[in-house]
């Protein structure tokens, strides 16, 4: 969030898909790709994978080695928790490997057709763990779903897709935050009455339903708003 606070400052100085590493703001440079990044970058340990040509002249390098030890943490907590790993790899891609947003994006749901795929069959489907039904009922609304976010992603600044996700984050904190009183009651950590415990839960899960459910409308108003735009694309 700070990022995107920070960002959105010289949002007038540079165009939505401008993620050189520098800008001038005020005398000032603005950074929008951390130290971390550029020191990942920096190390030339062959082989070398090349990316962001359409965004940065000349496009930018990293070791393999690096990519690899991200995905090997992300497939390991898509595995465990059964998710794409989006949540995990945002952060790694852009404020470790120094990956401009929109290509983190695309990347991310790309790999997830792989990793969330063979941890689904290999670990889940064989021993009957998938609600097949549910899956293809999940997968039609995704189909739409992720078609309307793609356009959206292409009339938006690289920095705001950064804040969407950080505001995605810390709604799924909040919840979990809401409802830890509780599950310490529970473990007999805290003494807390069960309503109270009961009430607060569910205060965390409208304020993510809340939170989530406005980041929908704002993404379904930004494709109703731009629509003529996008028909240009």
């Amino acid at each position: 969030m700070r990022d995107y606070l920070k960002l959105k400052r010289v949002a007038t100085t540079f165009d939505a898909h401008d993620t050189h590493e520098s800008h001038q703001f005020n005398g000032a440079e603005i950074t929008t790709t951390t130290k971390l990044a550029l020191k990942v970058q920096s190390i030339k340990l062959p082989p070398m994978i090349s990316f962001d040509h359409d965004i940065t002249p000349g496009g930018r390098q990293v070791s393999a080695w690096p990519v690899c030890g991200v995905g090997f943490v992300v497939g390991l907590v898509c595995a465990i928790m059964g998710v794409g790993g989006g949540f995990l790899a945002f952060p790694l891609h852009v404020y470790v490997l120094g990956v401009s947003s929109f290509t983190t994006v695309g990347t991310n749901i790309f790999q997830i057709i792989f990793t969330a795929g063979y941890a689904s069959i290999a670990q889940y489907a064989i021993f009957g763990f998938v609600f097949y039904t549910l899956a293809m009922g999940l997968l039609l609304g995704s189909l739409v779903g992720i078609q309307i976010g793609a356009l959206v992603t292409k009339v938006v600044k690289g920095f705001t897709i950064r804040g969407l996700y950080a505001i995605a984050i810390l709604a799924g904190f909040l919840n979990r935050l809401f409802a830890l009183p509780r599950k310490l009651a529970s473990a007999g950590v805290i003494s807390l009455d069960k309503s109270i415990g009961d009430a607060l839960n569910l205060t965390g899960v409208a304020i993510f339903f809340v939170i989530i459910g406005l980041f929908a409308v704002w993404v379904l108003w930004s494709f109703v708003r731009n629509f003529k735009l996008l028909k240009e694309v």
